[in-house]
């Protein structure tokens, strides 16, 4: 027990600015139309959530293992669950 404790292949890194996914202003302004509009309560940055959304896809990742640069896990995982 005490050796997965300590393993290396679980711990978190630090995750740079460069592994982050980004979307252009170009790709965001075509996926607007498709994004829900806001009543209310602001939302937080699409984009930003958007990106997270992919580079958890894109690295087989759980929306709580996401780097906190893309946001509560839990926006995350309830955006994706609603536009999907």
């Amino acid at each position: 027990m005490s050796a997965l404790l300590h393993d290396s292949r679980f711990e978190r890194r630090a995750v740079s600015p460069s592994d982050l996914f980004r979307l252009t202003e170009t790709q965001m302004m075509r996926l607007e139309l498709y994004l829900p509009k806001c009543h209310g309560k602001p939302r937080v940055d699409d984009r930003r959530v958007l990106g997270g959304t992919i580079f958890i896809n894109r690295n087989g990742l759980q929306c709580r293992d996401a780097p906190s640069n893309f946001g509560p896990y839990k926006t995350l995982y309830n955006r994706w669950k609603r536009w999907r």
